[in-house]
């Protein structure tokens, strides 16, 4: 009983102990999200306490800190390639993208799932949102699988889960942050996210039929379509698809950087929607603009604050004290690149991915160095990690994206996603062991 006054004596006294600290933070930042601030505060108030209350430093660095971490010029391609999603995703574009491959795969026994998987893979080549793949996808794909007969739980599991591969697929938000935390290559990290995205939505097609086939009579499969539907088909969709081609082609010939081939890619938008396909006005483009802001507004903000909280918790050195008992440096590559994951992973389910990913990277990019760990492949795996907890309960913000479109209570929403997020564990112990999934398209691409 005595040590545990002790230590909340240490607490109140601001004893600069990594236990103490880490206890103190934690505590005030839990507290804080079970009252329902955004998570902004939380990251805010555990700046404020560590600086004045343990360290007394000066929390002017907190702004020093934000600024810092916004600064970074590939940073821009962010609200570039959020405009452009935003601009397809009020236009044709996912229909366009759906209606060729249900024209080709739609028939098969699976071939809806199918459908729904491949299209949020090419869809995720869009945006590189996985919210913006649910509510796209998702809106589309759900009424014409519930008459297919397929459980709801399965179809809202798959597009969930399904739209996950976005966060891999370039352009990625979440490779961009990394790209820019870890001082690492973006148009490398777009590369790299290339196949393990395949080899996913590969998995997920697989499950997709071997449930279909399980399920028997009870689902039907659309018409085969004719020669001529489908020629209609890609017709429909060529203009879509330049849109990955633009971004991947452009930074594998090395014509753009990623960031001009998003500001591209806002234009290719613009001129898709508003004046080959005319389903948008120049006001919607307005609107979308206005929406790019409010989200960027927030991306920065958690971003800039993530860094100021980083800055202190590298600064007193806390992350090396606590992954000292686990002996880092002598330990094999496959080990560090499993205590990543696992780190991401638990956090990501919990908290925000974009502040976890702020929050952590910093943490291990030295480690990562010191070993010799490619910094692409331990990007890949960062983002998979993203990934996964963004569709695993408790708090995975593609569940709350479901619940809100589709009108379903939580519980309902998350009842099939567990052969789907196994699924995603595969491909991480994949990745572990098999690390050319990630690295040989980038390796070929930039000649290493």
């Amino acid at each position: 009983m005595s040590s545990i006054l002790d230590f909340f004596a240490d607490v109140i006294a601001g004893e600069l102990d990594v236990y103490v600290v880490t206890f103190t933070l934690v505590a005030a930042m839990v507290i804080l999200l079970f009252l329902s601030f955004p998570m902004v505060v939380p990251l805010a108030v555990g700046a404020l306490i560590g600086l004045v209350h343990f360290s007394g430093i000066d929390p002017g660095v907190i702004v020093q800190q934000m600024v810092t971490g916004i600064s970074p010029n590939a940073l821009i391609a962010v609200p570039m390639f959020i405009l452009a999603a935003d601009i397809m995703t009020r236009g044709h574009t996912a229909h366009n993208l759906l209606g060729l491959i249900e024209a080709f795969v739609g028939h098969m026994r699976g071939g809806l799932p199918i459908t729904t998987c491949i299209s949020c893979t090419l869809f995720g080549s869009v945006s590189g949102s996985t919210q913006a793949t649910v509510v796209s996808v998702g809106q589309i794909m759900r009424p014409k699988l519930l008459q297919a007969g397929y459980k709801d739980s399965f179809i809202m599991a798959l597009i969930i889960n399904a739209s996950d591969i976005a966060f891999l697929i370039p352009p990625s938000i979440g490779l961009i942050l990394y790209g820019t935390l870890a001082n690492t290559s973006v148009g490398e990290l777009f590369i790299a996210g290339i196949g393990p995205g395949v080899v996913l939505a590969i998995m997920f097609s697989i499950y997709c039929f071997i449930y279909s086939v399980y399920q028997g009579d009870s689902v039907t499969v659309v018409e085969k379509t004719t020669l001529k539907q489908k020629v209609e088909a890609i017709k429909k969709a060529i203009l879509p698809l330049g849109f990955p081609v633009l971004i991947v082609g452009g930074i594998y010939s090395g014509a753009v950087t990623p960031t001009e081939a998003a500001s591209f890619s806002v234009l290719y938008a613009i001129i898709v929607e508003c004046v080959i396909y005319r389903e948008l006005s120049y006001k919607d483009v307005a609107d979308a603009a206005l929406s790019t802001g409010l989200i960027t507004a927030v991306v920065f903000i958690l971003v800039g604050m993530g860094q100021a909280f980083s800055w202190y918790i590298s600064f007193e050195q806390i992350p090396q004290d606590l992954l000292a008992p686990l002996n880092l440096e002598d330990a094999s590559k496959e080990y560090i690149l499993f205590v990543i994951a696992l780190a991401f992973f638990v956090g990501c389910m919990f908290v925000d991915s974009l502040v976890v990913l702020v929050i952590l990277t910093p943490i291990f990019v030295p480690i990562v160095a010191d070993v010799g760990l490619d910094p692409v492949l331990v990007g890949v795996m960062i983002t998979l990690q993203m990934a996964i907890g963004s569709a695993t309960p408790p708090f995975g913000c593609d569940i709350f994206t479901a619940i809100a479109i589709f009108n379903k209570p939580y519980m309902e929403v998350i009842k099939g996603t567990l052969p789907f997020i196994l699924i995603l564990f595969m491909m991480s112990a994949m990745l572990i062991f098999v690390p050319d999934i990630a690295l040989l398209l980038r390796d070929l691409a930039f000649g290493k």
